[in-house]
């Protein structure tokens, strides 16, 4: 005598509830009884956020590169910590500046802008005033990217003066 299929699953499911477990079919008459398919229900629940998270080891110094980076999904419900790093943006051609593992969020503190000028590099100083422009050639003491301030020391007087970095790699300074 043949056994009819709910008959069956009634029967698969008393035993797994006495095992303590629930099969799969299980969920899935559950999600019958309510008209909706597997699809749908998935469909209806929010997308998780986009978060980048490195792919390998990424060392302090590093330049990171969008190709030891990897983008993963975060499981809906879950949310990213504050200051973190998500957007390629943010990380294409920054610096490590610690050890980043793999698997692990990249936080925004961790990463910096690439130096524009190395600390002991010969850098060209210029002192604008109106239509008067001063320049001489300085030592860096401290490394520094665009818009930082730092300190350089006059190859010809031997003078520490503070300046800002600029785009182009030179040091601007100001009437102090």
């Amino acid at each position: 005598m043949p056994i009819s299929c709910s008959a069956f699953r009634r029967t698969a499911l008393v035993l797994a509830l006495v095992a303590g477990c629930m099969p799969a079919f299980a969920q899935e008459s559950a999600d019958q009884s309510t008209g909706q398919s597997a699809n749908q229900i998935a469909s209806n629940q929010p997308a998780g956020e986009v978060v980048l998270i490195p792919n390998r080891v990424i060392y302090p110094g590093e330049t990171i590169e969008l190709a030891a980076l990897k983008k993963v999904t975060l499981i809906a419900g879950k949310h990213k910590p504050d200051a973190v790093a998500t957007r390629a943006e943010e990380l294409d051609g920054k610096v490590a500046k610690r050890t980043l593992l793999p698997g692990r969020y990249i936080p925004s503190a961790a990463v910096r802008e690439a130096w524009l000028v190395e600390q002991g590099a010969s850098v060209q100083v210029f002192f604008i005033a109106g239509g008067l422009t001063i320049s001489a050639t300085a030592v860096t003491l401290q490394p520094g990217s665009a818009g930082d301030l730092v300190k350089v020391r006059n190859v010809d007087s031997g003078k520490i003066l503070s300046g800002t970095v600029m785009a182009d790699g030179t040091i601007q300074v100001s009437a102090s």
